[in-house]
């Protein structure tokens, strides 16, 4: 079994998060992919109805190459529930939105202040559509 995070490299929280997940997050084979920068894979991804503007996205690979995907809180929630985390910001998160239902309700500031982070970088909030 294989995990892959897709996630939103514009977003400094979310690219720490990601790569602090892949070093330090203690889950074996996580790979990590800059939704941003993967315009095929954000493709893929859109027309299966997981857009990374809303949201992270968790692929989970099984055997006999079954897929199984969650987006935003289900997906960080999940991740969060196979840290075994040797670092102090990961303990403090996989405390935190290990449980799904705490995950669904802080979510949403995950979201404002990564809405907030692109708006001082200037990008859009959707790397689809051209800024305005």
């Amino acid at each position: 079994m294989t995990f892959t995070l897709v996630y939103d490299g514009g977003c400094p929280f979310c690219r720490h998060f990601a790569q602090r997940s892949e070093l330090l997050g203690g889950v074996p084979d996580l790979v990590i992919r800059d939704g941003r920068c993967d315009h095929e894979l954000r493709t893929s991804l859109r027309k299966r109805g997981y857009n990374i503007s809303n949201g992270a996205v968790l692929l989970e690979t099984l055997p006999a190459q079954e897929e199984r995907i969650w987006h935003g809180s289900e997906a960080i929630a999940v991740l969060c529930q196979h840290l075994t985390p040797t670092d102090p910001l990961l303990r403090l998160l996989h405390g935190l939105f290990s449980d799904s239902r705490r995950a669904n309700l802080l979510y949403p500031g995950l979201l404002a202040a990564r809405q907030i982070a692109l708006g001082l970088k200037g990008l859009p909030l959707d790397p689809d559509q051209n800024r305005v």
